[in-house]
């Protein structure tokens, strides 16, 4: 089992902790708000509220916060995020939801990277899901898939290792330069329930032939 910190206090954070905790994995919850942090960690029943700031406990941090706040976010804890593995779930999907506000040949991920400490390794992963289907869990019979990106072969083994523990599938897609695709991916999504489903009852998964 993993320990996680979760940095953000959204949907997102939720159900990634709901699952976490339901699979064993010690989890802290941090966000700038105390009062909002210490109710969450409550609510879900085993979690602890951390500070924001200080050193996360957990040797997973997931940053479940905006994009647009990603980076600054990253800034501030420097030095505490050292040895970490960072995951970034992060969409930079633009206001009108038509496409993505991070420059050409870049990604959230990237720049989350270039914020981090040198030795803080950031993987890229469940920016593909709702987080109602995360907090679901698997579908017909089969675990979600979770895409994943990163430089840090260590890193990605260490996150593919906390998906696993929440009966998701976690697949590799490459260096972290993939992440630019994920996030197109994330725009994909929203696209499909703009045009075509008009819900967010669903996944993107791989089916294997033969």
């Amino acid at each position: 089992m993993s320990s996680i910190s979760i940095i953000g206090l959204g949907n997102m954070a939720g159900a990634l902790a709901g699952r976490a905790l339901a699979a064993g994995n010690a989890v802290e919850i941090i966000g700038r708000d105390p009062a909002k942090a210490g109710k969450l960690a409550a609510a879900l029943g085993g979690a602890t509220a951390g500070t924001a700031g200080t050193v996360p406990a957990g040797d997973i941090v997931v940053l479940a916060v905006p994009y647009a706040a990603a980076s600054a976010v990253v800034k501030e804890y420097g030095d505490a995020l050292r040895g970490k593995v960072i995951i970034d779930i992060t969409n930079p999907v633009s206001p009108d939801l038509k496409g993505l506000v991070t420059p050409d040949g870049s990604s959230a991920a990237e720049e989350i990277a270039e914020a981090a400490p040198a030795d803080a390794h950031v993987v890229k992963a469940f920016n593909t899901l709702f987080s109602h289907v995360l907090a679901a869990g698997p579908a017909d019979g089969r675990p979600l898939d979770v895409f994943i990106a990163g430089d840090d072969a260590e890193a990605k083994a260490r996150a593919s290792a906390f998906i696993e523990s929440l009966g998701l599938r976690p697949l590799d897609t490459g260096q972290l330069s993939m992440a630019r695709t994920l996030e197109h991916v994330g725009l994909l999504a929203i696209g499909l329930v703009t045009h075509s489903f008009k819900h967010t009852d669903f996944s993107f998964g791989v089916s294997m032939l033969g």
